[in-house]
């Protein structure tokens, strides 16, 4: 049987799942830039920008580590 993840899991998983939210985001901004007449610096400035815009997201959507707190009873 499996049994429930340990905190340190939790905290990798999580950590894991936002970094590829913010890489997804970002590297996604500029793969559109390549559907127009851009250069090189115009693509890198729009990833980087959506990186920063990934990782505002993430902030917003993924608030916690995931960790689920006990109660002192």
């Amino acid at each position: 049987m499996v049994g429930p993840m340990t905190s340190e899991e939790r905290m990798r998983m999580t950590l894991w799942l936002k970094l590829s939210f913010v890489v997804l985001i970002g590297f996604s901004a500029g793969l559109i830039t390549l559907l127009g007449d851009t250069t090189l610096l115009e693509t890198a400035l729009v990833t980087g920008v959506g990186l920063v815009f990934g990782a505002l997201v993430v902030r917003v959507v993924f608030p916690g580590t995931g960790e689920t707190k006990q109660s002192g009873r």
